[in-house]
């Protein structure tokens, strides 16, 4: 069973999802700027939603985790995944999404990033983590590389928001990346 510890640091606390996350869940799938940085088209009921949050909070492949300030830890305030965790060649996919853009601009996408990057690399021990963003999010594309995330590649018409086409942006960092960044001194 994939090791599911809560993670925390000064400014929040990250913890698994369970389906009593499902209303705040589906309360974001309604924010539109929300919907279009993470490319959403689709609309879900609060059950679909919910049936989600019972089925991630089991499988063994992914690690689907609620962001929770330490100022109000009872409200999740966003989600951090890390999905297609391949144990053999030892690297998994990552987003993060907060709920509303109240959240934004804040260090929260930040903080949980660097915890769930820790985590990956030192608990799971993974070599590589990946991403992809849209090229209309540089504020994500600059928290990435300030996480350590480095540019590797496009893929190109990804996206159709509002009939235009979108390209996205393929990120990864490695553990000698991350530790680079992170060594003390």
């Amino acid at each position: 069973m994939l090791p599911k510890p809560i993670l925390k640091n000064d400014m929040l606390t990250l913890r698994p999802i369970t389906e009593h996350d499902a209303p705040a869940m589906h309360a974001s799938l309604t924010d539109a700027e929300g919907m279009r940085l993470t490319g959403t088209h689709n609309t879900y009921t609060l059950e679909q939603v919910t049936n989600f949050c019972k089925r991630i909070s089991q499988a063994d492949d992914r690690a689907d985790y609620a962001i929770l300030l330490n100022t109000n830890p009872d409200t999740p305030v966003g989600e951090i995944v890390l999905n297609d965790i391949d144990t053999h060649n030892q690297s998994a996919s990552y987003r993060v999404a907060l709920y509303s853009t109240r959240h934004y601009n804040k260090g929260i996408g930040t903080q949980a990033t660097r915890l769930i990057l820790e985590y990956a690399f030192m608990t799971l021990n993974l070599h590589r983590v990946e991403l992809e963003v849209f090229a209309f999010n540089p504020r994500a594309l600059r928290m990435y590389e300030k996480c350590g995330f480095i540019r590797e590649g496009i893929k190109r018409d990804a996206l159709l928001w509002d009939g235009e086409f979108v390209d996205a942006i393929v990120m990864g960092i490695l553990k000698p990346d991350f530790e680079r960044l992170n060594a003390v001194d």
